[in-house]
């Protein structure tokens, strides 16, 4: 974690075209900003793709601004930002072990008991843990494998986040154009003096 600085979230949402992470970014590269962690998956709306990027920054305007950037690209449906008390987040981490150095530290249930992790393979080389948390509850875990076992491979994901609000922001965005949209056909309808 920096000093003094707040870890912000943002939550893009586009359409999955070519190129629109390059466009993104570039937004942070201008800004002088640099990504801590990336993650991109579909959203719960079909043909929308949502990327979750954090951010540190110690001034709530910068991040009012770049959003104002990226919501100004054409393919870019809308783009927030949270603080970690507005979303609910964890990361996944996967650590590889070896299976004789695990074995001579004590049991596996022993491990999968203390640290709340799963077991994704196990052979007489190796075995795979999984665990599920935030950025610090994986990285202690880490540490303190490295420290006590040695981790042989170790990889983080990037932040998943959700809005603890009822439903997706963009979805309440979305309703909103196609009311709009749908307000304006009935205007200019009624203009040419159409009626349904």
């Amino acid at each position: 974690m920096e000093d003094n600085k707040t870890l912000y979230t943002l939550t893009i949402f586009s359409e999955n075209t070519v190129g629109i992470l390059n466009q993104i970014t570039t937004i942070f590269t201008r800004r002088q900003l640099n990504i801590e962690t990336l993650s991109v998956s579909p959203s719960a709306i079909k043909g929308i793709h949502k990327f979750t990027i954090t951010t540190f920054s110690n001034d709530e305007e910068v991040m009012k601004k770049l959003v104002r950037l990226i919501d100004k690209r054409v393919d870019i449906l809308k783009a927030y930002y949270n603080t970690d008390e507005d979303l609910v987040h964890q990361e996944l981490a996967l650590y590889k072990l070896a299976t004789e150095k695990v074995l001579e530290h004590g049991s596996i249930e022993y491990l999968v008991r203390k640290y709340n992790v799963r077991i994704l393979e196990i052979s007489n080389d190796c075995i795979v843990f999984l665990k599920a948390g935030h950025y610090i509850e994986t990285q202690s875990l880490f540490e303190e494998l490295a420290e006590k076992i040695g981790v042989l491979q170790f990889v983080r994901s990037g932040r998943i986040a959700i809005t603890k609000s009822k439903v997706e922001r963009l979805s309440d965005m979305l309703s909103k154009r196609e009311l709009s949209n749908k307000s304006g056909d009935k205007q200019l309808s009624s203009i040419h003096g159409y009626t349904d």
